[in-house]
C-alpha cells in the first residue's frame, strides 16, 4: 500500500487499518477552515475567501481524496481545484439548475426526459463535495423525496427500461436503504438497466471495499452497470484500480464520465494519460461532459473549441475503446448531445472525402472503385478520381518507407 497520506502532518500518525476503513474516512472529512488549515497551508486571504464561500456552498473532502494533492503549497494543482472553494464560486453568473431537471420531474426526486430512462435522486450526501458539482443547488438545502412516488409512476410507465439511481452518491445511503431502492427496482419487469452514479470509486474508494454493500451489490449485479467519474490521471490510484475490480468481479460494468474542467484536466497530454490509465483499470471512457453552466461552477467550463481538440487529439493515438464521446448537455432540457472533429469533408456521387487523425484526405468508394492511392489536386479531384492526399512525414507511412 501507498502510504501517500503520510506526507500530510495531519495523518502521518494514521494507521493503515484506519486509512483504509470507509468509516474512518467518513468520520474524519474535512469540511471547514480550520480542519482544512491543518491539511494543508492556506493564506489569511484564503481562509476568509473560503469562509464566505462556506456561508453558502458546504464543503466536504475525505482524506484519502485530499492526499492525492501532489504539492500542498500549489494552489492550482488539479486535485485541490476540485474541491477547496474558491470565491468565484460567489462571483459569476449561471443557473441553479440549468438542464431543467426539476422542470422535468413527474414527481419529486424523479426526472423524466428522455423516452426509456429515468433518473432518480436519491440523496443529497456526498463523502466529497467537487466544486463544479451540477447539482450543487441541493447541498444543504435538499428535500427527501417519497420513494414510493418513484416506485408507482415507474410501474405505470412500462416504456422506461433504464433507471439511473444518482444523487450525490446512492452508495452513501444506509445499505438497506439502498437495497431496498435496488430491490423494488429489480422487482419491475420492465426496467431491465439500474444505473448506479457514483463518485466512490475516484473519492472514496474504500466504500468499495465493504463486504455488506458487495453483497448487496451481487444480488441484483445482472442487472446493474456502474458510472464512476475520474477527471484526473493521478485519481486512478491502486486503490481505486481495487474498487473498480471489486465491482467487475460482481459482473458490474463500469463506464467513466469525465468532465472537462478549465485547470484540471482541458489539456491534450492529461486527457491522454487519464483516458489510457482507465483503460489499464478495466474502466470503459464513455463520455466528456462539456461544463455545464451551473451557477457557483462557472470558473471550470472551457470552449467548446478545446474539448473538440482534445477529442481530435484522442482518436488514432489511443485504443478506440479509450476515446469517449464529447457531450454537450442542452438547456431547456433539450439532453445531450455529442459534439466533435468532422472527418467528413465532402461527398460527391461517386465518393466521398475523409480526414483521418493523421490529416490524410481519403477518398471513400460509394461505387467499389477504389482508384488510385495518390489521388488528384485537391479534394474535388478526389471525388472525381479517387485515392488519397497524403501529408508529409507522416509517421505511418515512414515506417512503411514512404512520406
Amino acid at each position: 500500500m501507498c502510504e501517500a497520506w503520510r506526507r500530510f502532518p495531519i495523518w502521518e500518525g494514521v494507521a493503515p487499518e484506519e486509512w483504509v476503513d470507509w468509516r474512518w474516512q467518513l468520520e474524519n472529512a474535512i469540511c471547514d477552515v480550520e480542519h482544512l488549515g491543518r491539511a494543508l497551508p492556506l493564506s489569511p486571504e484564503e481562509r476568509e475567501e473560503i469562509s464566505r464561500v462556506l456561508l453558502r456552498y458546504p464543503m466536504r473532502i475525505t482524506p484519502y481524496y485530499l492526499s492525492l494533492i501532489e504539492d500542498p503549497q500549489d494552489p492550482s494543482d488539479p486535485v485541490r481545484l476540485q474541491v477547496v472553494p474558491r470565491a468565484g464560486e460567489l462571483e459569476e453568473p449561471g443557473e441553479e439548475d440549468p438542464l431543467d431537471e426539476g422542470r422535468d420531474s413527474p414527481v419529486p426526486g424523479l426526472t423524466h426526459r428522455y423516452p426509456d430512462r429515468v433518473l432518480l435522486v436519491t440523496t443529497a450526501f456526498c463523502p466529497t463535495f467537487c466544486r463544479h458539482c451540477t447539482r450543487k443547488r441541493i447541498w444543504g438545502c435538499w428535500e427527501e423525496s417519497d420513494p414510493e412516488e418513484w416506485f408507482r409512476y415507474i410501474k405505470a410507465h412500462p416504456e422506461v427500461r433504464d433507471v439511473l439511481v444518482s444523487g450525490g452518491s446512492p452508495l452513501s445511503l444506509p445499505i438497506e436503504r439502498l437495497e431496498d431502492i435496488l430491490k423494488r427496482l429489480w422487482e419491475i419487469p420492465h426496467v431491465e438497466v439500474i444505473r448506479i452514479g457514483t463518485r466512490e470509486p475516484a473519492t472514496l474508494p474504500q466504500r468499495l471495499f465493504d463486504p455488506e454493500l458487495l453483497e448487496v451489490l451481487d444480488r441484483y449485479s445482472r442487472k446493474l452497470w456502474a458510472i464512476a467519474q475520474f477527471n484526473h490521471p493521478r485519481e486512478v490510484t491502486p486503490e481505486a484500480r481495487d474498487a473498480v475490480w471489486n465491482l467487475l468481479r460482481l459482473g458490474i460494468p463500469v463506464q467513466n464520465q469525465t468532465v472537462l474542467l478549465k485547470g484540471v484536466n482541458d489539456s491534450l497530454p492529461v486527457m491522454r494519460e487519464l483516458m489510457r490509465r482507465l483503460l489499464a483499470a478495466k474502466v470503459r471512457p464513455y463520455y466528456l461532459l462539456h461544463g455545464d453552466p451551473v451557477r457557483g461552477a462557472m470558473h471550470f467550463r472551457t470552449g467548446l473549441a478545446r474539448g473538440i481538440e482534445i477529442v481530435e487529439g484522442l482518436r488514432g493515438h489511443i485504443s478506440g475503446l479509450g476515446v469517449p464521446c464529447y457531450m454537450v448537455d442542452l438547456p431547456f432540457g433539450a439532453g445531450k448531445v455529442p459534439v466533435g472533429p468532422n472527418y467528413l469533408v465532402a461527398m460527391g456521387e461517386k465518393a466521398a472525402v475523409f480526414r483521418n487523425y493523421e490529416g490524410l484526405l481519403v477518398a471513400y468508394p460509394l461505387d467499389g472503385e477504389r482508384g488510385e492511392e495518390e489521388g488528384g489536386e485537391g479534394v474535388s479531384g478526389l471525388l472525381s478520381r479517387g485515392g488519397a492526399l497524403v501529408p508529409k512525414g507522416t509517421s505511418r507511412l515512414l515506417r512503411r518507407g514512404r512520406a
